[in-house]
């Protein structure tokens, strides 16, 4: 065990991290704790964290900290079964694995606070961002309407086919999208419309939002004959056997 102490404080008020290293698999655990911790709070972070996941351990070296600190440690460990190592006074290579794994990590907690004027050049690319899109926005706008209907006119109506339904003989993804033509009978609101549906959809709410509508425009010369097939109140069907083709 070790401590990294001195580090900037969070948000949540930590400003240290204590280290575990497990000596047989090199493992190692990094909890954040505040200097104000007393051996209770650490005692009860260790349960939790360290036993928790990997049980008791058979011994730990310790790194010398205030007498009192060192009674309480004794006195759990004595507890738990464990055997408390101390380390020598100015001599970290008895405690030689968490030593290289401090040092590790305060590298990588020194690459991520270097500061490398990443932030003003984000900024500067958002900026820039914005002003591109906006160019983009008004070019666009130029040539875009929404889409109006009248009374009187006919559209086709948006469905949500099932996955396998067969419709004009395609089958799942290849069946056609809409069905209808149906008049539109009142314009309700700014984007809704109300539809007259036939008698065989009696159970839907006839008023459906303009992105389920695409208008229909008649061609007497090309007319296709389309599947009566049963709708439930969400617009789906489901697929049904025409034929029977074999049996075993």
């Amino acid at each position: 065990m070790d401590y990294v102490t001195g580090l900037p404080r969070t948000l949540r008020g930590y400003d240290s991290i204590w280290v575990i290293v497990d000596r047989l698999t090199k493992s190692a655990q990094f909890l954040p704790v505040k200097t104000t911790y007393g051996g209770v709070r650490y005692a009860q972070i260790f349960m939790n964290k360290t036993v928790r996941l990997h049980e008791v351990p058979v011994s730990i070296i310790f790194d010398r900290r205030s007498q009192s600190t060192l009674r309480f440690w004794k006195s759990f460990q004595e507890v738990l079964g464990t055997r408390l190592d101390l380390s020598a006074a100015f001599h970290p290579q008895t405690d030689g694995k968490s030593e290289c794994t401090v040092h590790i990590l305060e590298d990588m907690l020194r690459a991520c606070v270097l500061k490398f004027g990443a932030i003003d050049k984000v900024q500067l690319i958002r900026q820039r961002l914005l002003v591109a899109q906006s160019r983009q926005k008004s070019y666009t706008d130029k040539r875009r309407r929404d889409l109006v209907f009248t009374t009187g006119d006919k559209v086709f109506l948006r469905v949500s086919p099932m996955k396998g339904v067969m419709r004009f003989w395609k089958r799942g993804k290849l069946s056609p999208r809409f069905i209808g033509p149906y008049e539109i009978l009142d314009r309700v609101g700014a984007v809704a419309y109300c539809l007259a549906l036939p008698p065989e959809l009696s159970f839907i709410h006839p008023t459906f939002h303009v992105s389920m509508l695409r208008k229909y425009i008649s061609y007497s010369s090309q007319v296709l004959e389309a599947l009566a097939i049963p709708l439930d109140e969400k617009l789906s069907y489901e697929e049904e056997p025409t034929t029977i083709v074999d049996r075993q």
